[in-house]
């Protein structure tokens, strides 16, 4: 059982920030975990980080229980949560409990997160039921870009009052927690004063009980990734560009391996 739990992080709110970052194999979730962060997601995000697709619509059950294994297996203190993928939930309750089910049973997370409200709500209250924490997430749902037509900032304008009133529909739910996505500031900043559980923002502002990004993201891994919410803590790309570049002359010039590198008869 990790230390991190989810009546732990229920009751941060109001108290302290929350820190979540993504990681989606073992040796990058163990790093992560010895740097003082509450949760780490194992997002369906790993589409395009980890996969090369150009969306996260293209993984299923199958790499989603993969990954999130592998990160499990890395992390001893934070709370794993784990990304249900696209049509994996939508389709009913009694499939959705199974497949969230399998999360926590095969792959030891300690909670998964679904995306949106409309049509998820009973899946999420009988996922709750069944024993399974749930992670709501609204405003940029990525596997609902083709109704958005593409990445874009919602709840501007009008919208604004819906996604309101979906986060508390989640809270109601039963959803222990709530990411909120590329939606204004001050939209943010009234879902989290509307709310009892901890939102937890990309690209919404300083406002939100907390904070996620993508762990290649704020390392500089993907340097054609630039969002505007992303910071970069590092410029590992260039780190990696020159480290195999130093041991491609090396080899190519003998000096690598060196007699230090060698076993004696």
């Amino acid at each position: 059982m990790n230390e991190t739990t989810v009546p732990g992080i229920i009751s941060a709110k109001h108290i302290r920030k929350l820190v979540m970052v993504t990681a989606y194999d073992y040796s990058m979730a163990r790093l992560v975990d010895q740097c003082d962060i509450d949760m780490v997601l194992v997002g369906d995000s790993l589409a395009m980080v980890s996969l090369g697709h150009e969306d996260t619509l293209s993984v299923g059950m199958k790499e989603m229980l993969h990954h999130t294994g592998a990160v499990s297996r890395g992390v001893q203190k934070a709370l794993v949560v784990a990304d249900m993928p696209f049509m994996s939930y939508q389709t009913g309750v009694s499939r959705a409990v199974f497949n969230a089910g399998r999360f926590l049973k095969e792959a030891r997370a300690g909670a998964v997160k679904v995306e949106g409200a409309a049509g998820v709500t009973p899946q999420i209250k009988a996922m709750v039921e069944a024993g399974i924490p749930v992670m709501g997430h609204l405003g940029l749902t990525p596997q609902s870009i083709a109704v958005f037509g593409g990445f874009k900032v919602q709840g501007r304008g009008k919208s604004g009052p819906l996604i309101l009133s979906q986060a508390r529909q989640l809270e109601q739910a039963g959803c222990f927690s709530l990411v909120l996505e590329a939606v204004p500031v001050e939209l943010a900043r009234q879902i989290t004063e509307s709310v009892s559980i901890p939102t937890i923002g990309i690209g919404a502002g300083p406002h939100c009980d907390g904070q996620v990004l993508v762990v290649n993201d704020l390392l500089g891994i993907n340097e054609q990734f630039a969002p505007r919410f992303v910071k970069r803590y590092a410029d590992l790309s260039a780190t990696v560009r020159n480290a195999v570049s130093d041991y491609s002359r090396e080899v190519r010039s003998g000096q690598f391996p060196g007699p230090e590198h060698c076993y004696k008869d």
